[in-house]
């Protein structure tokens, strides 16, 4: 159960996060108005909220995994949002990220 819940707080920290940075983009780079820059720093700050929950107690280990969570929860958010396509050097790249993620977070210690 707790790796499941590492899982989910990951993915929930990476829609927060990248939620609110693509918010606020939308709003001073699209032009879409203040009220999606202000959701979106609502967003980021919940996203800061969120990392303090893992049930790790290492802020350094959570940091440094939740960057390969973000890489490839950047690309997925194009894909979704943006009509990115990654090609085959972002997947292996996201890939790789993620494999870290897991030594990183879930090799034994």
């Amino acid at each position: 159960m707790g790796v499941l819940r590492s899982v989910l707080l990951f993915v929930l920290a990476a829609v927060a996060e990248i939620g609110g940075a693509w918010l606020v983009w939308q709003g001073v780079r699209e032009q879409r108005g203040w009220w999606w820059v202000g959701l979106g720093v609502i967003a980021l700050g919940a996203y800061g909220f969120v990392a303090t929950l893992q049930p790790d107690a290492d802020f350094g280990r959570i940091l440094a995994a939740y960057g390969g969570v973000f890489v490839a929860g950047s690309l997925a958010w194009g894909v979704v949002f943006d009509g990115f396509r990654p090609d085959r050097w972002d997947l292996v790249g996201a890939a790789v990220c993620l494999v870290g993620v897991v030594v990183i977070m879930y090799a034994p210690r």
